[in-house]
């Protein structure tokens, strides 16, 4: 008889898991309480502009085509990747440009006309941050790790040595580079997993080898084009899913989940339950019963939420020549922000802000001669029952002043279309703890790096994935989740049926 498996919440890591599963047999439910699937990969249109709600930069696209192969499928059939160059363009407060490219001659170039000295120590930088990416490589992306017992198992002293494991990602970088222009543009990429560079460890710096050696991609059609793929697969393996169908309880026996209990009373028995809900979020909405009770769940207090964000969807009249697909326009005194963000938890009166114009690389994004701006600045998770409309139109007056002194020019008087999300939006759509959009701060001294286990250690046969659990957020963080936890599940029932056996 197949094994039975509900996936509570159909984001990239629950449909990742189920695509895994599914190939392997399993009788597969999703059951989202959203309209479609994707979790925080997600769009909105209106007035002929579409954006992307959620990620907007694609790295790692291997990550995507291990999802498919397992399925015996082609990305590549489903989805029209491209390469985004450059990949980003970087605006400084005294006037200062920067691209960032993957082309590294063209890199190098860039770094010059900053820092002639910087720019001699790049590919030296390069070899260091491929290094670490080739020891994550090892064990990080290739297994379900719980903790730091797990990776020694997974590496000889001397490479758990060569990951500068008493270094933070600053310090790391401080190593190679001086001016304080190139420090922030290497600084800042840990923002792709929403921590802090003076708390994460020095490995983080991978990231750079993921943007110059790996690159930055875009889906045509939008990045939602990804969840949309997936969706197909989990319809051409049989997987059923239930879209508006809202958990209430997780129901449990003993140690052991035995299936969900939805909003309108339906019960629906599993031998294995998988949350794709963050698992702090999980455990006091779901299992109430275990929340604060389990030295396992009180343990999870050391996976603090990473940054929350202000989302302006702006749709304006006019075209911005000067911006590229992806924008970054930073803070004059990147410490001070960073300090102010995770240290005092209040919001940066210099934030940098992002901006991502998906119809620079894909006209059909916006209407002819306009143009679609995603505009991100992140800010602090919430706090216990904070209400982040106080602070709303002062914030968005902030970022949009900022935007129009640096090189934005008049850019309230043509926007036409315009749509927000709050910190309290994106926990209410996607029960993400305080509204982290990242999942859980990548921090040495508080988690050593780590993020939340895969499997719980209070409920036999209950696991975790997305953003918050190992490996990480982003778009090939969550995907690399749903794969390994279904590996961690293949890998336990075949134990437990040799022991039958």
């Amino acid at each position: 008889m197949k094994k039975k498996c509900i996936i509570v919440g159909g984001g990239l890591g629950g449909m990742s898991t189920a695509i895994r599963l599914a190939s392997e047999g399993y009788d597969v439910t999703i059951v989202e309480k959203g309209e479609r699937l994707g979790g925080k990969l997600n769009k909105r249109e209106g007035k002929g502009f579409s954006f992307d709600t959620g990620p907007s930069i694609l790295t790692m696209p291997w990550v995507l085509e291990k999802v498919f192969a397992h399925a015996n499928r082609d990305l590549y059939d489903y989805l029209d990747i491209i390469r985004v160059e450059p990949g980003w363009r970087t605006f400084f407060e005294d006037g200062k440009r920067m691209d960032v490219s993957s082309d590294l001659p063209t890199m190098l170039e860039e770094l010059k006309k900053t820092s002639g000295e910087d720019a001699d120590h790049f590919f030296n930088y390069l070899s260091y941050c491929s290094k670490m990416y080739e020891l994550t490589m090892k064990s990080f992306y290739k297994k379900s790790l719980n903790g730091l017992q797990d990776l020694r198992a997974m590496h000889p002293v001397k490479e758990l040595l060569q990951m500068d494991p008493m270094k933070s990602l600053d310090a790391a970088n401080r190593k190679f580079f001086k001016d304080k222009h190139v420090r922030q543009l290497f600084n800042f990429l840990i923002m792709y997993v929403g921590s802090s560079p003076y708390h994460a460890p020095a490995v983080m710096s991978q990231l750079a080898h993921v943007q110059l050696g790996l690159g930055v991609h875009y889906v045509k059609g939008g990045m939602y084009k990804i969840a949309e793929a997936m969706a197909k697969v989990l319809e051409e393996l049989g997987v059923e899913v239930r879209l508006q169908c809202e958990v209430e309880d997780i129901l449990t026996s003993g140690s052991r989940a035995t299936g969900i209990k939805t909003k309108i009373g339906e019960e629906l028995k599993a031998d294995i339950v998988v949350s794709n809900l963050e698992a702090i979020p999980c455990y006091k909405s779901l299992l109430a019963d275990y929340h604060e009770s389990e030295k396992e769940v009180q343990d999870l207090n050391k996976y603090a939420p990473t940054v929350s964000g202000l989302v302006l969807l702006l749709g304006v009249d006019r075209k911005y020549d000067h911006l590229a697909h992806h924008n970054f326009f930073f803070s004059n005194d990147s410490k001070k922000e960073f300090r102010q963000m995770f240290d005092e938890q209040v919001l940066a009166d210099d934030p940098t802000v992002y901006i991502g114009i998906s119809s620079k690389s894909d006209p059909t994004q916006a209407p002819e001669g306009k143009e679609n701006l995603f505009v991100l600045t992140h800010v602090p998770p919430l706090k216990d029952g904070e209400d982040w409309t106080v602070y709303q139109e002062e914030y968005r007056h902030t970022i949009l002043e900022k935007l129009e002194r640096m090189g934005v020019t008049n850019l309230r008087n043509h926007i036409e279309y315009e749509m927000t999300f709050t910190p309290n939006d994106i926990q209410n759509l996607y029960g993400s703890n305080g509204g982290s959009i990242y999942g859980t701060v990548t921090d040495r001294k508080l988690n050593g790096g780590f993020k939340i286990p895969n499997k719980s250690r209070v409920l036999s046969n209950m696991y975790f994935v997305g953003g918050s659990t190992h490996p990480g957020g982003g778009v090939p963080m969550v995907s690399l989740s749903g794969q390994l936890t279904a590996e961690l599940i293949l890998e336990e029932q075949l134990k437990l049926n040799r022991y039958i056996g």
